[in-house]
């Protein structure tokens, strides 16, 4: 197998995905990140397109890469325009970036419904632009859009396309299932006939409408392709890219090409949190290789045996790309998955122990109630000090007040809460206001206990989510509060279950801080 070359488009594809809008610093701080990870190539965006995407090349100029070379994006010359003169292609140019990518027109459906113009006229536009830009001394990727639906509907002017390209100097040739609805037979049918048919290296770029971009992705690397095109974590428009947080290791560690070092690829996890924080969109729990439950075990007899040897239900050792086994507890536990969980905390608790099946029934009968320990392990852990007789008591409760008043129609209602609790042998009483009856009773409950403990400033809470849990019983239904909190180090999450949902709120508060002050 030849060399592989990473191609990511995070900065350009990935920032249509909806809910996603990178500024400059953003596109600037991930080009680093890839850089790092060992991207080989780093598609910034459509200069010209937009005074953001223009910024960005001017100032990614500035950075000192050590891996990546920056790619420009643009489309083929207007047919109402000559090449030197068309201000995309300009566009690319004044960039200053050492290899460009073209998009350009393979299905005949868009040439005469989309661009309205001949045939003939589409190869002159592939042609003129990419001789063009290669008699500048720039390196030229064409990207085939819609290739597959467009060689399907007339696989004749497809490869007329490829071969307009061929004969402006192209270096690679990237096939694009830009629908992303192409099944793998199909697109290996499609790439084996284009391979026996023109010699040109060749890349992939495969959208996920079908949920088939990253086996499409590996199947086009099988067969030769020699560059590929994705997405950390697979973000884009409508249903996303290829995920590269997927192809990569699959790359490294299924089919043993060396697109990136070891060390690298230790990097992915990180990287893959990385553009998710500066996206602003929460991690995918359940993603393959770097998904904080790619790894987990929840069943008692899995858990017994990968604790014996991972091989027995890991298809990886988890730390190769930067994550790490966990084990979870729920009703579905066994002992060894208490043990490990006391490991995993630092407590002292023999196998032998008879506390080991009172933590063990405890689990079980608050998991029947409706708590749920799979996203609280703070919870957990302090649960399993208290029946140790481990767990320090920080404050006692003597009483709160909790009153939402809405005075009129159109206004937003006040949240007040009142809090009287005892620190050692004091008394506080304090009150505060917020929006919503839990963030008032938050915002209560750390006045209160700010001057015992200061350390509490540090803290902060990142995410509340209700489960009701018996929708047949309506407003009257028992709720489930999970709360995951954070500091400067780490991450936590706690719960709290009740019919009232102030209730199982505070319990839920009070598990995040006796947390953060036992920690």
């Amino acid at each position: 197998m030849s060399e592989v070359k990473l191609y990511d488009t995070t900065l350009r594809d990935g920032a249509q995905a909806e809910d996603v809008a990178f500024l400059v610093e953003d596109k600037l701080r991930i080009a680093e990140k890839l850089d790092a990870f060992g991207i080989h190539y780093i598609e910034g965006g459509w200069p010209g397109s937009n005074p953001k995407d223009t910024e960005f090349f001017k100032k990614v100029k500035k950075l000192r890469l050590k891996n990546s070379e920056i790619v420009a994006f643009g489309s083929t010359r207007r047919a109402d325009q000559k090449v030197a003169k068309d201000f995309n292609i300009r566009a690319l140019l004044d960039t200053g970036t050492k290899a460009v990518t073209i998009v350009g027109k393979t299905w005949d459906l868009h040439v005469t419904d989309a661009l309205r113009i001949p045939l003939k006229k589409n190869l002159e536009l592939i042609y003129d632009s990419i001789a063009y830009l290669k008699g500048k001394g720039r390196k030229v990727f064409y990207d085939a859009e819609h290739f597959f639906d467009g060689y399907k509907a007339n696989p004749e002017y497809a490869m007329q396309t490829l071969e307009a390209a061929k004969r402006g100097g192209v270096d690679c040739l990237v096939l694009c299932d830009t629908n992303g609805g192409t099944m793998p037979d199909v697109l290996r049918e499609i790439f084996l006939a284009v391979k026996n048919n023109i010699d040109v290296p060749l890349g992939i770029h495969a959208h996920n409408d079908a949920e088939m971009a990253v086996a499409n992705s590996v199947i086009a690397i099988g067969l030769g392709a020699v560059q590929v095109h994705g997405t950390i974590n697979g973000i884009g428009e409508r249903c996303g890219n290829a995920n590269l947080c997927s192809i990569i290791p699959n790359l490294k560690l299924k089919l043993k090409i060396n697109c990136i070092s070891n060390e690298q690829l230790k990097k992915l996890k990180e990287v893959s949190r990385f553009v998710s924080e500066i996206a602003n969109l929460s991690p995918f729990k359940h993603q393959p290789y770097v998904g904080d439950s790619a790894f987990a075990h929840k069943g008692g007899i899995h858990v017994n045996a990968v604790l014996k040897n991972p091989e027995t239900y890991e298809h990886i050792r988890p730390e190769l790309v930067g994550n790490y086994q966990r084990v979870l507890v729920s009703e579905l536990s066994g002992k060894s998955n208490i043990l490990r969980k006391a490991k995993e905390f630092r407590i002292h608790l023999p196998e032998e122990s008879p506390k080991l099946k009172e933590i063990l029934k405890t689990l079980k009968d608050l998991e029947n109630q409706g708590y749920q320990f799979e996203g609280a392990e703070g919870s957990f852990e302090l649960l399993m000090k208290r029946t140790l007789g481990t767990h320090k008591r920080f404050f006692d409760l003597i009483g709160f007040r909790v009153i939402v008043e809405k005075r009129k129609e159109g206004e937003e209602p006040i949240s007040e809460a009142t809090i009287m609790l005892k620190v050692g042998g004091e008394t506080e009483h304090t009150a505060a206001v917020g929006r919503g009856p839990v963030n008032a009773l938050d915002n209560a409950l750390r006045k209160a206990l700010e001057k015992f403990y200061p350390k509490l400033k540090e803290m902060r809470l990142i995410d509340y989510k209700v489960r009701v849990l018996a929708a047949n019983r309506g407003t009257a239904a028992r709720v489930r509060v999970l709360i995951e909190s954070s500091d400067k180090k780490k991450k936590w999450g706690t719960v709290g279950v009740s019919e009232n949902i102030m209730e199982a709120s505070w319990q839920a508060l009070v598990d995040s801080i006796e947390y953060k002050l036992m920690s």
